[in-house]
């Protein structure tokens, strides 16, 4: 067994120590509502039956208290493809129930939306900010006090993030997160790559476009890129939040049932003790093994956001250094669309979570002794499961299945994580390297300026941009716009440097968890609302990115200019009914939060 490696040891030591005041502080609290928690047999009999009047099958065992009630959060809705199969996981979830003594209600529901339907759109500005809304109604959901455990149902962008700050200030009770697996694999990621760029050059229409897409997305579950809700699920296995090795099983197959089934029994089996209660697994070296399986893998940059805010919810201070760090010794281990050719379903048949966190054990690059909701440390996730008749069972994983997707953390594809910061004169920020060519890590070049996403693409087919360009889009940031995805920006930027041009992308906005590879600095903070200096930028300014260095500056004298005009808050699409998240949020560092900043976490 390897000992820890000493950067972690000491980036962990760095967090435990800066949080000590509001990790008590949240820990105490707690205890403190795990104290107050209602004897149900001395609550009031109206209450009750409330509480019980909707549940027929299971009246009879609630009234005489017969055994654990879990909550069922769910994310459930039919237009997003991740959660569509989630609609029949409550009738299923309380015959599981039943199996073991047990009860279960659905507490409540979340918005789940898509940043795969919103992107370009309106309706994006509200995507960061629907993670407060989902943590508040997960907030309202458990509020009723009714409940002895919580299985979460969600998968994708900021809904698991969400879920996850919710189901913190209700940490007193153990909750398990269960995925419901990804779609088959459809065409081939190149082609659908060969035909987004083809469509930005005006070269083949939208019929061959859509039909592109739809072979792509064509069913129900996740979809199948490395993008941020796949980067979800690595971390919840890396955290010990799942059934261990549950992440990329594929809807409606009898494993995904039995693991589902699994879940319920054992939220039945911790209900009612403190031993592994979400407060006390979700601690400080959970969080920096979240970290390290997002670097090892390749994983979403929005997580550079959601990170620093799950933590805050448990009291750790996280933020980007500290991000950076772990980056310097974490290598990357596995290569899966965007960064590579195979997507999840690849990456699982060639060994997936369960080889990346057996490699990473092996080597002392994470955390074993984690407090897990499975029956041991970490250690139980570096198996894969299956069946062995009707048994759910685990097994040893073995060598990579595909080099090409996954290597050992001894011969790793780079020797870092490729999750940068840079900083200088116009702010800090992340750079993904992992997906860029290291040829391309250092950028520097006159700057174009935009204030918006949409207007990049005339200027494209108008040949403005047809040279070396760093192309900086600003006001794109939570407090201006809610920090929208600006994903829409990678086809023409793709074909910009195609064509040899030497391009760059700086942004407070974010790119998503499909950024490709165009180098970027995206999260800039502060952000240009207000004077952030990106604010001050003029077109031809030379900006220089590199990843090498850490750099993101430029030569101008800033300090003698005044800052461009803040833009008019944007209405329509519920835009104006989210003023308050925009007004209250705080940088891209904290985690973008209008919720956690007016909490004072």
């Amino acid at each position: 067994m390897s000992e820890l490696n000493p950067v972690i040891a000491k980036v962990t030591e760095r967090v435990i120590d800066k949080s000590r005041g509001t990790r008590s502080a949240y820990l105490d609290l707690m205890e403190r509502e795990a104290d107050r928690a209602p004897d149900r047999s001395q609550v009031s009999c109206s209450n009750l039956a409330h509480a019980f009047a909707g549940a027929l099958e299971d009246q009879a065992a609630m009234k005489v208290g017969r055994g654990p009630n879990i909550g069922i959060v769910t994310s459930y809705n039919d237009m997003l493809s991740a959660h569509q199969p989630y609609g029949r996981y409550p009738e299923r979830m309380k015959v599981y129930a039943r199996e073991v003594g047990a009860t279960a209600q659905v507490a409540g529901a979340t918005p789940a939306m898509c940043d795969g339907v919103t992107q370009g759109e309106d309706g994006m500005e509200l995507s960061l900010f629907s993670r407060d809304v989902i943590a508040l109604s997960t907030g309202v959901a458990l509020s009723h006090a009714m409940y002895d455990g919580v299985a979460l149902l969600g998968i994708c962008d900021k809904i698991v993030p969400g879920l996850m700050i919710g189901a913190l200030r209700f940490g007193h009770l153990p909750a398990i997160f269960v995925p419901s697996g990804p779609m088959p694999s459809g065409i081939a990621n190149k082609e659908k790559q060969r035909v987004r760029q083809l469509y930005a050059e005006g070269k083949v229409g939208r019929d061959e476009l859509l039909a592109s897409e739809m072979g792509s997305y064509h069913s129900p579950g996740t979809c199948t890129f490395y993008g941020t809700a796949n980067s979800n699920q690595m971390m919840m296995e890396m955290m010990g939040l799942h059934i261990p090795g549950s992440a990329f099983i594929q809807p409606g197959t009898k494993l995904r049932q039995a693991l589902d089934r699994a879940a319920v029994h054992r939220l039945a089996a911790l209900a009612g003790t403190r031993e592994r209660t979400t407060a006390k697994c979700v601690d400080e070296k959970a969080i920096i093994n979240a970290a390290i399986g997002l670097l090892a893998t390749g994983g979403s940059t929005n997580h550079a956001i959601h990170i620093p805010a799950m933590a805050r919810a448990a009291g750790v201070q996280f933020d980007w250094d500290d991000l950076s760090e772990l980056s310097s010794v974490v290598p990357l281990v596995a290569r899966v669309y965007p960064n590579g050719a195979g997507d999840v379903n690849h990456f699982h048949e060639a060994g997936g979570m369960g080889y990346v966190i057996g490699e990473l054990l092996s080597e002392g690059l994470a955390h074993r002794d984690i407090l897990t909701v499975w029956e041991s440390d970490l250690s139980a996730y570096a198996n894969e499961p299956g069946l062995d008749g009707e048994d759910l069972v685990w097994r040893e994983v073995g060598a990579s299945g595909d080099t090409e997707m996954l290597r050992p953390a001894s011969d790793p594809f780079q020797p870092d994580g490729g999750m940068r910061l840079v900083q200088g004169n116009l702010g800090r920020g992340c750079f993904k390297s992992s997906a860029v060519e290291r040829e391309r890590w250092t950028i520097e070049a006159p700057c174009r300026v935009f204030e918006d996403q949409a207007s990049v693409a005339p200027a494209f087919k108008a040949g403005e941009l047809d040279r070396d360009v760093v192309v900086v889009v600003r006001f794109q940031g939570p407090r201006a716009n809610g920090m929208p995805e600006l994903h829409k920006l990678t086809p023409p930027l793709g074909v910009l440097q195609d064509r040899g041009y030497r391009v760059a992308l700086v942004t407070d906005g974010r790119m998503s968890g499909a950024s490709g590879k165009v180098p970027a600095a995206i999260h800039v903070t502060p952000e240009a609302l207000g004077g952030g200096p990106l604010s001050k930028l003029r077109d031809g300014d030379v900006v220089r990115l590199c990843a090498a260095t850490g750099e993101l500056s430029t030569t101008a004298d800033l300090t003698a200019r005044e800052a461009a005009p803040d833009p008019s808050p944007a209405s329509g699409v519920g835009r104006e009914i989210f003023a308050m998240f925009r007004n209250m949020a705080d940088g891209a560092e904290k985690g973008g939060s209008a919720m956690l900043a007016t909490a004072g976490l």
